[in-house]
């Protein structure tokens, strides 16, 4: 299976994922909105922003400001822009997507939809299920740009092109996984970025690690329940790595942007005040509303879920929702 690769997205993920595949010799057409950064990487052979100590094989890498310049070139395109930036990517989006194959590196929903990444690609641009594909597990752009031991999880509806990209991916760091799993690892994704929030909130708040210790274990326990509901599987297993180990890495590592959101909010930062700090972007804030939403259709409790929703939607004051999520745990 020959293919073209192309990389839709400038921030630490496409960067990540651009040097994996340019190392190992593959070229990749790269859309970068901003052509200063593309200028600066050309002349500095790293991004300007992101994963500044990774150096980048730029004689493998062809760049372009134009999305549809990558888009015609490629017959395989992976995105790895935030998900409540896709939309305007792709509104300037003429190229037809009719014959590629997408891989979703995003780890969130498109926001007026409320459905993932995939479902959107299948549900508006009718990309068949056998050539879709999603990235997912616990990988952290920042470790894997150190070269650090990650499993990563390519998941498919089709086995082999899931196989194809597990032998793309692997290298000596990179142990790529390969699934079927694509409804449950996009979920899974999305959910664990909410609870990383809600692990950032109490540790901001002064709760300690015994609590949080629960917290996690409440969290996974309603990430399975959710997933469980809207999509049985009985070949799912939730404590394999791309759904737990993703959930703890998310929860736990000092690379989380979303559990550093959650601390700022607990601390007593506003929303905008967070965002505005950081000057990344923590999905789990997006894809809150959507699971929020979701959960309500389908009436299923999520203390959690609800607990952060109220938090970041409805102003509910910290410590007195905290306390009534700490009753519902155990």
């Amino acid at each position: 299976m020959e293919e073209t690769f192309g990389v839709i997205g400038s921030g630490s993920w496409a960067t990540a994922l651009t040097k994996i595949l340019s190392d190992k010799g593959y070229h990749i057409n790269w859309y970068i909105r901003d052509q200063k950064n593309i200028e600066f990487i050309s002349e500095k052979r790293h991004h300007c922003k992101y994963l500044q100590a990774a150096k980048l094989n730029v004689e493998s890498i062809t760049m372009s400001s134009d999305i549809n310049t990558v888009v015609k070139v490629s017959t395989l395109l992976i995105f790895a822009v935030p998900s409540t930036y896709l939309l305007s990517e792709l509104g300037e989006l003429h190229e037809s997507l009719e014959d590629k194959k997408i891989v979703s590196a995003v780890k969130g929903f498109v926001g007026e939809h409320n459905c993932t990444i995939a479902e959107y690609f299948q549900n508006h641009y009718h990309i068949s299920k056998e050539k879709l594909a999603v990235i997912s597990g616990p990988c952290h752009a920042e470790e894997v740009a150190m070269q650090r031991l990650t499993y990563m999880t390519l998941s498919s509806y089709n086995t082999v092109f899931s196989s194809f990209l597990c032998e793309v991916f692997k290298t000596d760091f990179i142990n790529p996984i390969s699934s079927n799993d694509v409804f449950g690892l996009e979920y899974a994704a999305a959910l664990k970025n909410v609870y990383a929030i809600a692990v950032g909130i109490a540790h901001g708040l002064g709760y300690g690690d015994n609590f949080i210790a629960v917290l996690v274990t409440g969290s996974y326990n309603e990430m399975t329940k959710f997933i469980e509901t809207l999509n049985p599987d009985s070949e799912r297993i939730t404590s394999k790595s791309a759904y737990l180990g993703d959930l703890m890495v998310t929860c736990y590592s000092q690379f989380s942007r979303n559990r550093t959101f959650g601390t700022m909010i607990g601390q007593g930062y506003g929303v905008v005040s967070a965002q505005m700090e950081m000057m990344m972007v923590a999905e789990g804030y997006y894809s809150c509303k959507a699971l929020y939403y979701i959960s309500q259709k389908y009436n299923l409790n999520l203390p959690i879920v609800s607990a952060v929703y109220q938090i970041l939607y409805d102003q509910a004051p910290l410590n007195e929702t905290f306390s009534q999520l700490t009753k519902t745990l155990e």
